[in-house]
């Protein structure tokens, strides 16, 4: 308004148009324009220079009135009409002009059409700016294009996915290839990007990809299980973009195009001959990324981080997270259940026997659950047709036989006696498995609690001296009471009734 105001005073004062101009460093189209102005007003300079601002303004500033045209009323009624149908698939702008042409043929070209449709929608369906807190949200996404690896041997040439994420207040990026969109992949490198970050937001806002969402919903999207689990462990909200809103999450949409001009272009045109090799570039390409200052601005990303975000990210856990898949079984009656996948079986305590249960398993814990309750854990192991038992899980009577082993055996008798460790020692070895002898074993150990260890210690001495070796032999010979006799009687009395008591196939 100062300019105006020194126009009109030069103007007053009987300069030219053309002096005014250059002494105002105003377009003498302008000058022109404010003097027309101020003869048409019927004023004098004292007059205008009182008034304030604002109404200079409005006097020597009206825009002109806009033309209204009348073909925009129906515009917009039709436009207001056929909004959602360019949700469909199929549905785009030109057709919806086809069928507003057909409408209206005295109505607006297709040029004028598409400019009027843009105005409408930015009026209709305006953005609203998100200021973001620091270590409040990370923001993940695919990009749509992919990159390419080389096999060396083969030639084969694989397609690989890329992975973006973003932190909402800093904007530091991370990048990686990864081989698919699988569960797995996606929360490896969700996780890696929180290790790359070196903390871990509030909240984390995926799309709606089925590794993160099973099934969308504007109110409660149903989320993959494993995905929501790994949230968890770290602390993190999830709260998925909605359904064909990409503006949801525009920070990441954004990232993914400066990805496509910052790294996808200045990778080298030969093809990288693995994963690792892949990632090792796209490394090299997000440092300097992070580091380039933005534009109109004296700092980068990974400054506005290591000053505004850094610390207010949360800790890391210790462990990284593991990836666990379910699997529901049925107790069996030995007490133990398998893991289909490795052909493995685990023990449950006993009073779970014919229950389903469900277990949840990773790569190093198998974890057994009934009812929401734990009722065990073990560790993982991949022999297939084998057991892994825990003594607690098993009943009074089956934890006892699940110790029955040649030690054990050889230890109870050698309590007793040498003589008796050295007989249930043959025992032992008689047998072309030692587990057949085992109740042998047990059934002659408990005629020391009946006769004494005396006794029993004779009875297997003269067993032994027979050549005899079973739990019948030691029984037969405590029953006939030849253990309390002398060896070089015992020789001069009748054979005992069995007719094989000498023989070698006395125990069966």
């Amino acid at each position: 308004m100062s300019k105006l105001r020194q126009v009109i005073k030069l103007h007053c004062q009987g300069q030219s148009k053309l002096q005014i101009s250059a002494t105002t460093s105003l377009s003498r189209n302008t000058v022109k324009k404010y003097i027309r102005v101020f003869s048409g007003l019927k004023t004098t300079w004292e007059q205008i220079n009182q008034l304030p601002d604002k109404e200079l303004d409005e006097l020597f500033c009206k825009e002109p009135e806009a033309i209204v045209d009348d073909r925009l009323v129906p515009l917009h009624e039709f436009l207001k009409q056929q909004e959602k149908r360019l949700r469909q698939r199929g549905v785009t702008l030109l057709r919806l002009w086809d069928e507003y042409h057909g409408q209206y043929p005295e109505g607006f070209s297709r040029t004028s059409f598409y400019h009027h449709y843009n105005l409408w929608k930015k009026r209709v369906h305006p953005s609203m700016h998100m200021a973001h807190k620091p270590g409040d949200k990370m923001f993940v996404d695919y990009t749509g294009e992919k990159l390419q690896v080389v096999d060396p041997d083969s030639g084969e040439v694989k397609t690989m996915e890329v992975f973006v994420s973003i932190l909402g207040a800093s904007q530091l990026t991370y990048v990686e290839a990864v081989e698919s969109q699988r569960v797995e992949d996606f929360i490896s490198c969700c996780e890696n990007a929180l290790h790359y970050f070196g903390g871990a937001p509030n909240a984390i806002v995926p799309d709606n990809l089925k590794s993160a969402v099973i099934k969308s919903n504007r109110y409660e999207p149903k989320l993959n299980e494993n995905f929501e689990a790994f949230a968890e462990y770290y602390g993190m909200a999830v709260l998925p973009a909605r359904a064909y809103k990409p503006k949801d999450k525009a920070l990441v949409e954004g990232a993914v195009k400066i990805t496509y001009i910052r790294i996808f272009a200045s990778l080298p045109d030969k093809l990288a001959t693995s994963l690792e090799e892949l990632n090792t570039r796209i490394s090299a390409l997000l440092a300097v990324h992070n580091r380039t200052a933005f534009k109109g601005r004296n700092y980068s990303r990974q400054e506005q981080f290591d000053e505004m975000e850094r610390a207010a990210l949360q800790p890391l856990p210790e462990k990284r997270f593991e990836l666990r898949s379910s699997s529901v079984a049925t107790v069996m009656k030995n007490g133990h259940v398998c893991l289909s996948v490795d052909k493995h079986y685990y023990s449950v305590p006993y009073g779970y026997i014919s229950k389903k249960v469900r277990m949840l398993y990773s790569k190093s814990k198998v974890e057994i659950f009934y009812k929401y309750e734990r009722i065990a854990v073990h560790e993982r192991v991949r022999s297939a047709h084998n057991y892994t038992t825990d003594p607690t899980h098993m009943a009074t009577q089956h934890q006892v036989l699940a110790e029955w082993n040649p030690d054990y055996f050889l230890s109870q008798a050698r309590s007793i006696g040498n003589d008796v460790e050295y007989y249930i020692a043959q025992v032992l070895n008689k047998k072309p498995h030692p587990e057949q002898a085992y109740k042998s074993c047990q059934g002659i150990l408990s005629f020391g609690k009946r006769v004494g260890h005396q006794r029993l210690i004779k009875a297997c001495q003269r067993a032994h001296a027979y050549g005899l070796y079973g739990f019948r032999a030691i029984d037969d010979i405590l029953t006939r009471g030849l253990d309390l006799v002398d060896l070089e009687e015992d020789r001069q009395l009748p054979m005992p009734k069995h007719e094989n008591i000498r023989g070698k196939n006395y125990y069966q």
